[in-house]
């Protein structure tokens, strides 16, 4: 009905703009029935990405290359920790995705500066997360220049990251625990693409193997049936039974945390962009699936989906690893009306994100997007979050790269 209100209005400029405003904040639950929003997006993108260039510059300017932005503070200054944290590579990986945009060889330099000191973590066996550190860092280095230095990088921290790996159990274990408990949670499909990219640059064929049964234990034990997911599930290390599945940061145990229902979606396409094979693709479905049906009319979630009360702070850094893992899915989609409804859902998403609402243009705020959540139970929340950020320029990369053809399709 409104849909057809707008057509009549179409030539009233006013009520036009009323209408599709209106259409924008229809929820997102069961199908995507908004209208395009491809002009408009597409049109606002390159003052988007002028803001991140400002925003970028400002932390370039004032941080030391030693430095690597986490969230924000209350005064909107960005919180930093040293190149061992699993969020140092979302800085200079935002630098690169920056230098890809425009070109401009100062992003370029930028970014070689703060991942020249995240070098020595690929030796590092004490962490899963040289996903995170490394491969948003050197490995969109190697992509966008080909230098076989950052190749190398990649290769010894894939090693390292294999080590982390237990037969018995099938799975990388993901956190340093008691000696009885292997803990698995489910951002870990994130480092996988470290593993998947470096057997096929010079690394070992066991690697990719490494990887994919890591996901099968993961679709096995995190995923739930109506494909919602578990944070954390802890397995005896000599046994690889499941001693309990949990939480660390959502609301309950068996509730679902909202970034891990992103990272689960964006990690199980990439599985399946990687291999191939089906049944990662429905796997990938269903959490995609539970996400979009899952979000408030406002496109963006809460901290877990279980914290409905409009009180509850919201996480934009889970919205916007959703819109790229939901674009990427679009493009890989084998069924149609599949295929635009991810688009389109990511597509409305990023609308979201870039207006006043989240964008942070025009406040204190050093980051790109407001009202991210690290850790709403350590009362970490409402802040800036550098992954959010990093995350909402791949998205919108990808979207300037995917529109022309995924927008195309959705209208045929």
């Amino acid at each position: 009905m409104l849909s057809r209100m707008c057509r009549r209005n179409s030539t009233k400029i006013p009520r036009f703009l009323a209408c599709t405003a209106a259409l924008a904040l229809l929820p997102l639950r069961g199908a995507i029935a908004a209208p395009p929003l491809q002009d408009a997006l597409s049109a606002r993108i390159p003052a988007l990405f002028r803001f991140a260039g400002a925003q970028l510059t400002r932390a370039a300017q004032t941080l030391r290359p030693t430095q690597y932005p986490i969230t924000t503070d209350s005064s909107g200054k960005w919180k930093t920790m040293n190149a061992s944290g699993w969020t140092s590579g979302f800085f200079p990986g935002s630098l690169w995705l920056l230098y890809e945009q425009s070109k401009n060889p100062v992003w370029k330099a930028r970014a070689q500066t703060w991942q020249r000191h995240l070098e020595r973590e690929k030796t590092s066996r004490g962490t899963h997360d040289l996903g995170f550190m490394l491969f948003t860092s050197f490995g969109n280095g190697h992509r966008l220049t080909g230098d076989d230095r950052y190749r190398r990088v990649l290769l010894t921290a894939a090693g390292s990251l294999a080590t982390r790996y237990n037969p018995v159990v099938g799975a990388i274990k993901s956190w340093e625990s008691k000696p009885a408990e292997f803990p698995v949670i489910i951002d870990s499909l994130m480092n996988l693409e470290l593993l998947f990219w470096a057997s096929t640059h010079g690394g070992q064929s066991a690697w990719r193997d490494l990887a994919i049964q890591h996901a099968r234990r993961v679709r096995r034990d995190h995923v739930r049936p109506d494909g919602s997911t578990y944070h954390v599930v802890t397995y005896h290390p000599a046994t690889g039974a499941v001693i309990k599945k949990s939480t660390a940061q959502g609301k309950s145990d068996e509730s679902t945390w909202s970034r891990g229902q992103a990272w689960g979606l964006y990690g199980f396409t990439v599985v399946y962009r990687e291999t191939g094979d089906r049944s990662f693709l429905q796997t990938a479905r269903k959490l995609a699936d539970y996400f979009l049906a899952n979000l408030p009319s406002d496109a963006v979630p809460s901290w877990d989906f279980r914290a409905t009360s409009a009180r509850e702070p919201k996480d934009s850094s889970a919205a916007a690893i959703a819109a790229s893992g939901l674009l990427e899915l679009a493009r890989l989609e084998l069924d149609a009306s599949r295929r635009t409804r991810y688009f389109s859902a990511a597509e409305r998403i990023l609308s979201l994100l870039s207006s006043p609402a989240y964008l942070a243009k025009g406040t204190p705020s050093r980051a790109l997007l407001l009202h991210g959540t690290y850790n709403k139970n350590a009362g970490d929340f409402d802040t800036g979050t550098i992954w959010g950020d990093y995350y909402f320029l791949e998205a919108l990369l990808r979207y300037q790269k995917y529109a022309p053809v995924l927008g195309q399709r959705r209208s045929e």
